[in-house]
C-alpha cells in the first residue's frame, strides 16, 4: 500500500468557540491522560520480554500510534482554522453560525446549524457550510427557497426562520 495521499479538499476553515473548546479539550485527554496511560502500559508489557508475540505490546504500540496521528491532526487543526466570535453584520441572512428553520413541501419543518467542518453532529442538526445543504442557505433571507439535490432527486425548501441563538446574549 502506497503512502501517498492526494491533496485534500480544504474546506472551511471556520469554527464556532464551542468547536475549538471541544477540538482543545480532545487534544487535551489525549496529549496529558490517554497518552501517559498507554505509554506506561507498553512499557511493562516490554519488560515481559518477547516483543514479538507479546500481544499488549503490539495493541499498545499500535494505539500510541494513533494518539499520536490525532494529537498532530488536532494541534495542525488549531493552528489553521479561523474561530468566529463575531455575529455577521446583518442578522437577517444565513451565514456561519446561523441555526435555519426550514419547511419543505409537506410542511415539515427542519432545523439546521451552519457549523465548520469538523463540527458536523448530524443528530443535533450541525451541518457543514461545505455540503450542499450548506452551500445553498449561505445568503439566503426568510421567505427564500431552496434547492438541494440529494440521491433522491432535488428537494425544495422555504426558509422559514433564521436565528444566531449565540449572539442573544450580547
Amino acid at each position: 500500500m502506497s503512502r501517498y495521499r492526494p491533496p485534500q479538499k480544504s474546506g472551511a476553515k471556520y469554527i464556532t468557540s464551542e468547536g475549538e473548546q471541544r477540538l482543545k479539550k480532545e487534544l487535551h485527554q489525549l496529549w496529558k491522560i490517554d497518552r501517559p496511560q498507554v505509554t506506561q502500559s507498553v512499557s511493562e508489557a516490554a519488560a515481559l520480554g518477547d516483543r514479538s508475540e507479546n500481544a499488549e505490546y503490539i495493541y499498545g504500540k499500535k494505539r500510541l500510534r494513533e494518539i499520536d496521528r490525532r494529537v498532530r491532526f488536532l494541534t495542525k487543526r488549531l493552528e489553521e482554522v479561523t474561530v468566529i466570535t463575531d455575529p455577521p453584520s446583518d442578522l437577517t441572512k444565513v451565514y456561519f453560525g446561523a441555526t435555519v428553520t426550514l419547511e419543505d413541501a409537506k410542511n415539515n419543518s427542519h432545523r439546521y446549524r451552519l457549523v465548520g467542518p469538523d463540527e458536523i453532529d448530524p443528530q443535533r442538526g450541525y451541518i457543514s457550510i461545505d455540503s450542499p445543504m450548506g452551500h445553498a442557505l449561505l445568503g439566503q433571507q426568510v421567505g427564500s427557497e431552496i434547492k438541494v439535490t440529494s440521491l433522491s432527486g432535488i428537494k425544495r425548501y422555504h426558509v422559514f426562520k433564521i436565528d444566531y441563538p449565540q449572539y442573544e446574549i450580547l
